[in-house]
């Protein structure tokens, strides 16, 4: 145990969850109710959202926002159709014994992108072990930036060195939160990065925080 850390910060999506359930909402189901409203093929409204996706991009908080797109497509309320697909939620196999190894000896934080409409279903099996959740988007209505972090820190009430933030995004999970002092690790489960620096699972993290 690393006694000058009291916080160990997880980002979710492509960390301690599969992309699964998200792809499922914003690939299949969008699109799926886009064609049957507007009465498309199938490929027509994957290509009419994709592109409406991109004429937002990911640095701006309405990307996050399920409910944004569905008004956006006037396709009613996002929580019931959401809720259907609650199976599609899959947690990384080293998620469970990471989560509670570090648990006996650590606060557990989540830091997400992603807005608390999903974190709620995200996090289903697994919210228990943290005792503080926090949405960039739904609490601070941004990305994860430096600045994110920072009030993270305010609110915690603790020093941006006394927390370990580990996530899959190179910019928001490692180069952000890097900026302001936090012991920030890059998941790179795929080995895609190029970055020998990365972590390629959460076992690696303990070894890790055992040696800060």
């Amino acid at each position: 145990m690393s006694k000058d850390i009291k916080i160990v910060s997880f980002d979710v999506e492509g960390t301690i969850v599969t992309t699964d359930f998200s792809y499922a909402i914003w690939f299949e189901m969008i699109p799926q109710r886009y064609a049957v409203r507007y009465g498309l093929d199938a490929e027509e409204a994957r290509q009419a959202v994709r592109k409406a996706y991109e004429s937002v991009g990911d640095q701006r908080p309405e990307w996050y926002n399920v409910q944004y797109w569905f008004n956006h497509f006037d396709l009613g309320q996002a929580d019931i159709a959401m809720e259907s697909l609650q199976d599609r939620v899959k947690y990384f196999p080293d998620t469970y014994e990471v989560l509670g190894r570090l648990g006996r000896d650590y606060r557990l934080n989540v830091a997400s992108g992603s807005p608390r409409t999903f974190l709620k279903y995200l996090l289903h099996d697994v919210e228990h072990n943290f005792s503080s959740i926090f949405s960039s988007i739904s609490d601070f209505q941004k990305v994860k930036t430096a600045d994110f972090y920072r009030a993270m820190c305010r609110r915690l009430g603790v020093e941006p060195q006394e927390i370990v933030h580990v996530g899959d995004n190179l910019q928001f999970d490692f180069y952000e939160p890097a900026s302001i002092g936090i012991h920030s690790f890059h998941l790179d489960r795929e080995g895609t990065c190029g970055n020998t620096a990365s972590l390629h699972n959460l076992n690696q993290l303990i070894d890790f925080i055992e040696e800060l």
